[in-house]
């Protein structure tokens, strides 16, 4: 049994990781979905962390692999926050 103050003391507010926090992303990462909660999510695992896939990003992607089928690998940028958050596909060789 753990005592309140205990658990007060080792909280953290849950945080989800976003594509943009890794270095690379392989095209073929398997996406999952959150729906338990306020606003559903799509999301991959690395390392056995969930980081936030945006629909912009997926959007990008979809661009991009139909002009070059055979890329495999990007990483995201992220500029600006909350509302004004845009995401920049940026696929590497």
């Amino acid at each position: 049994m753990t005592k309140l103050i205990e658990e007060a003391k080792a909280y953290g507010p849950k945080q989800t990781l976003n594509i943009a926090d890794l270095e690379v992303v392989c095209v073929d990462a398997e996406i999952e979905e959150e729906n338990d909660v306020e606003f559903p999510y799509k999301y991959i695992v690395v390392d056995n962390n969930r980081y936030r896939v945006p629909t912009s990003v997926i959007a990008e992607l979809h661009a991009h692999l139909e002009d070059n089928p055979k890329f495999s690998k990007f990483r995201v940028k992220r500029t600006g926050e909350g509302m004004k958050t845009h995401y920049t596909l940026i696929p590497l060789v």
